[in-house]
């Protein structure tokens, strides 16, 4: 009789602590779920991916118009391989001037040539025929902008225009990566009408010079390339 008591006693004990540690399990893991379901997120170091900026036939004339604003520098450094010139671009022809300081500022012009040189008469840089170049005008946009002639700038010797774009233009918008720089004494006036004269030359003509009479083959792309290394803004 003792023996059965006592078999019953220790049945209930573990059957009782087998309960408990039943229970204990439970909630541990009931913790656990409610802690994993209310872990906040830190919206503040989460991070968005921007969407690049590009310009477009759109956007272009009101951006630079915005962005001509904010300027306060006028010159641009060009080094080449053969020497560097200095630039000054006018006031008052707002979208070009802005234009090619942007550019300038995006390193665009960085490692392109004067792909075409016209013997006493311009020389032409901004294009390169290389997968860099294609890239770089790729990631800033696609855009032409509209002529500006009548702000009494004439192409005298020394002057940097802007080309037309080369696809169907009746209306010569300009094409933004490209520039020409006039050699002609005293000047090639019969462009006044159809392109746009944004600035001048101040310092380093002999180095456009020397550029000029560099020998040429086809298409008047010069036999040996003509770098321009740099571009820069400079006060």
């Amino acid at each position: 009789m003792n023996t059965k008591i006592l078999s019953y006693a220790i049945l209930l004990l573990i059957f009782t602590v087998g309960c408990n540690n039943a229970s204990k399990t439970q909630q541990k893991v009931k913790q656990t779920e409610v802690k994993k379901d209310t872990v906040a997120i830190d919206s503040s170091k989460v991070t968005k991916k921007e969407e690049k900026f590009v310009l477009t036939e759109e956007n272009a004339i009101p951006f630079f118009y915005e962005y001509n604003k904010t300027l306060k520098e006028d010159k641009v450094k060009i080094t080449t391989n053969l020497g560097s010139f200095t630039l000054q671009l006018f006031d008052n022809v707002p979208y070009h001037k802005a234009n090619f300081i942007y550019l300038t500022k995006k390193g665009y012009f960085n490692d392109t040539y004067f792909h075409r040189v016209v013997k006493n008469f311009i020389i032409q840089g901004g294009n390169a025929d290389n997968i860099k170049t294609a890239k770089k005008r790729g990631e800033i946009g696609r855009y032409l902008l509209p002529p500006d002639t009548k702000k009494g700038h004439k192409h005298h010797r020394g002057v940097i225009s802007m080309p037309s774009s080369e696809n169907d233009n009746p209306h010569k918008l300009a094409s933004p990566y490209e520039f020409f720089i006039v050699v002609t004494k005293p000047g090639s006036y019969h462009l006044d009408k159809d392109y746009t004269p944004f600035g001048k030359v101040i310092k380093g003509m002999d180095v456009v010079d020397l550029i000029n009479r560099q020998p040429v083959g086809e298409g008047d792309w010069p036999k040996k390339n003509i770098f321009i290394v740099k571009a820069e803004v400079v006060n």
